[in-house]
């Protein structure tokens, strides 16, 4: 999955509020979603100067505006849309795995969580 001096930045937990689903309540209502980012890339020799690196505040961003700014119905469709636009938006990327959450998921039992996952990488 990742050559020599790839390593790993994880942003881990990103909660928002937002309307995705195939219910119509959820598109009135809205729910807690929360993402996870896997942002892979060669840093072993970074130098210690943000232009060097991936600006996570910017992933943050970026994932914030998809999430709360557009509808989805299907969690995977989410994921990659964030898993897509990720990658585009961060050339020094080589990977990115995206976790969408959806803790409060209308299903008839007892669970703690529903997410789909989506791992991409650069071709």
């Amino acid at each position: 999955m990742a050559s020599a001096g790839t390593g790993r930045v994880v942003l881990s937990g990103l909660a928002f509020h937002g309307r995705h689903g195939v219910y119509q309540e959820e598109s009135v209502f809205g729910a807690r979603f929360v993402v996870d980012a896997e942002l892979y890339y060669e840093f072993a020799d970074i130098a210690d100067e943000l232009p060097q690196a991936v600006n996570y505040a910017a992933v943050y961003d970026l994932i914030s505006g998809i999430v709360t700014g557009e509808r989805w119905q299907l969690l995977e469709a989410l994921a990659g849309r964030l898993a897509r636009a990720v990658l585009a938006e961060q050339p020094r990327l080589s990977a990115v795995t995206v976790r969408v959450h959806k803790p409060h998921a209308p299903l008839p039992g007892v669970f703690e969580d529903v997410f789909a996952e989506l791992h991409l990488t650069r071709r």
